[in-house]
């Protein structure tokens, strides 16, 4: 079937479904490299219960559904290479319930972080898993979304509490409850998490909060080499210092981030790091982490105390993926993320640099260190297959090198289209195992098919 047999059974969505040519092209895109084929239309439902009708028409006229969010995903997550329907949730981003005395929040999917946190300022609370993109939350529960602040609060595996999901036939589940535990059956939120749109379509979450800190001290210094700095996030670590967040950049994307922000920065590799916590606390970790940091070589020590010094010193992080194209002009980039035990984290931060700079193409890397996880910017021309090859080759041998050091091929922007062919080798027999869960969920392949398991 096809959709134009679907098209009159989603009339009911009106001027909600759209084939303009516009609207198509702009679900074709992604900050990934990966290209497809634009939808056959878009649907832009409002309520859970057309979200499961438009699923249940979809199984019956066999056409292929995908959730879109904020179009912010780096492996294809949300493209759609067979076509078919896309359910964009941006008229699904309500806050529906506060309750801060549970510490949590129910939202609708299309809500991004950034409209969670600006509901939250008077409750004393906030959402704390930080990617760096503005994205929403439904996107960043079905990728497993981490980023700047796990290495403290954890990622949405540890933020999401329940879930309602419509499933292929239509079918509404609730998973999880408002207890802060659970022993009952198989735990089906932490299925879902992570599952990319294989297995449903999120439509309404309910999330951990986290109290506002106290106080809060932001801190960037320099290392002298790669070495150095990783050693000193391997020490931290293993010292039990309880950071709120722990980035490395390099010499290279420190060179992009002070073209970009205007700032004057030493051309070496940096840490920035922060502290939550009462006064007195935030105060001793930092005088810890000072000593830490010095003993590796540390120069160049800045803290930033005020709300607006720490604000401009996480926006410039938050900037480095601009900052590193503008740095390579008319460039496009395909964007590694590996992830490896943090005793082995410098030995895989070192071996890539070595890997990208014997190449001819630049990649500037830097990462969520605190949590072992690190990205390498790959810049190519577009037009230039060969660059585009090299590109490749380099992020295979990522996730090689971080399969080998014990690690994942991806810590945070998952499989989607991108990463596929290293499943066999992470999981083995156990990705069959996955091909088995999406079979029975989705026996015809509809949901998002063409990402995450087995074809």
């Amino acid at each position: 079937m096809s959709f134009e047999t679907a098209l009159p059974d989603l009339a009911f969505l009106g001027d909600r479904l759209s084939t303009a040519r516009a609207v198509l092209d702009h679900h074709r895109q992604s900050e990934s490299h990966i290209r497809s084929r634009a939808p056959d239309a878009v649907a832009f439902p409002q309520t859970t219960a057309e979200v499961a009708q438009i699923a249940t028409i979809c199984t019956r006229h066999r056409m292929p559904m995908t959730g879109w969010g904020a179009g912010t995903s780096l492996e294809g997550h949300a493209l759609t290479p067979q076509g078919g329907l896309t359910v964009d949730f941006s008229r699904m981003a309500a806050v529906l319930a506060v309750h801060p005395e549970d510490m949590r929040v129910v939202v609708q999917p299309g809500l991004t972080r950034e409209a969670l946190n600006t509901e939250l300022r008077a409750t004393g609370l906030f959402f704390p898993v930080d990617p760096g993109a503005n994205a929403s939350l439904g996107g960043m529960a079905m990728t497993r979304a981490s980023g700047t602040t796990a290495v403290r609060y954890g990622t949405m595996r540890d933020n999401v509490l329940a879930l309602e999901v419509v499933l292929a036939d239509g079918q509404i589940i609730r998973t999880g409850s408002a207890a802060p535990k659970s022993s009952a059956g198989y735990d089906l939120t932490a299925l879902m998490v992570g599952s990319e749109g294989t297995l449903g379509l999120v439509t309404e979450l309910t999330l951990r909060l986290h109290g506002q800190p106290e106080a809060v001290s932001a801190a960037i210094c320099a290392f002298p080499d790669i070495a150095s700095a990783v050693d000193c996030v391997t020490t931290t670590i293993q010292m039990g210092l309880p950071m709120a967040r722990i980035e490395f950049l390099d010499t290279e994307t420190v060179a992009a981030c002070a073209a970009w922000s205007g700032q004057t920065m030493p051309a070496a590799p940096h840490l920035l790091v922060e502290f939550h916590g009462s006064p007195d606390g935030v105060a001793e970790q930092a005088t810890r982490f000072g000593d830490i940091a010095r003993d590796h070589g540390c120069s160049g020590f800045h803290w930033a105390n005020q709300p607006e010094d720490r604000a401009r010193l996480w926006k410039m992080r938050h900037q480095a993926y601009p900052a590193i194209l503008a740095s390579r002009p008319g460039c496009t980039a395909i964007v590694t993320d590996a992830c490896v035990p943090i005793s082995r984290l410098a030995q895989a931060v070192q071996e890539t640099r070595a890997d990208i700079a014997a190449t001819p193409i630049p990649g500037p890397i830097l990462g969520h260190v605190g949590d072992g996880n690190f990205h390498a910017i790959l810049l190519i021309r577009p037009d230039d297959p060969n660059e585009l090859a090299i590109a490749k080759q380099l992020s295979s041998r990522m996730a090689e090198r971080a399969l080998r050091l014990g690690g994942t091929i991806s810590g945070e922007h998952g499989i989607g289209m991108g990463k596929l062919s290293h499943m066999t080798a992470e999981h083995g027999p156990a990705w069959a195992v996955m091909g088995a869960v999406k079979q029975a969920l989705d026996p015809q392949g509809l949901m998002n098919p063409g990402k995450l398991v087995p074809q």
